[in-house]
């Protein structure tokens, strides 16, 4: 009997436990972003490569300048900063395939929305 329900219980234990992992997301490439703020809007691109442990490297290039981006991604949960001026910038928000969207917060001078598209 125990052999029995051993057999039948194993495959549903790995099809829940399957089920509750997630993948994590891969946001190496070229990204758009459309960004809004209450001091204005800006489209900057980052160019982005994350590596097997999810850490981001990569360049801003915005109305900014341009400078580098560090970061990590944690499942789908995405950080990424950078120092402009001596203000730090920073962007916090989810990616789900080749989307991505949260909030930036500008240093102490903004804070707004930001969505951003991988470019092919």
């Amino acid at each position: 009997m125990k052999r029995y329900f051993l057999f039948f219980l194993l495959p549903i234990l790995a099809l829940l436990i399957s089920a509750n992992v997630k993948i994590a997301e891969n946001v190496t490439g070229t990204w758009q972003m459309e960004v809004q703020t209450d001091m204005g809007s800006g489209s900057p691109t980052f160019v982005l490569k994350q590596d097997e442990k999810g850490i981001i490297t990569g360049t801003y290039s915005g109305q900014l300048g341009e400078t580098p981006v560090k970061g990590t991604l944690k499942g789908d949960v995405i950080h990424m900063e950078f120092d402009i001026q001596g203000n730090l910038i920073e962007y916090d928000g989810t990616v789900a395939a080749d989307t991505m969207k949260g909030k930036v917060k500008l240093g102490s001078i903004a804070e707004g929305t930001f969505s951003g598209k991988r470019k092919p």
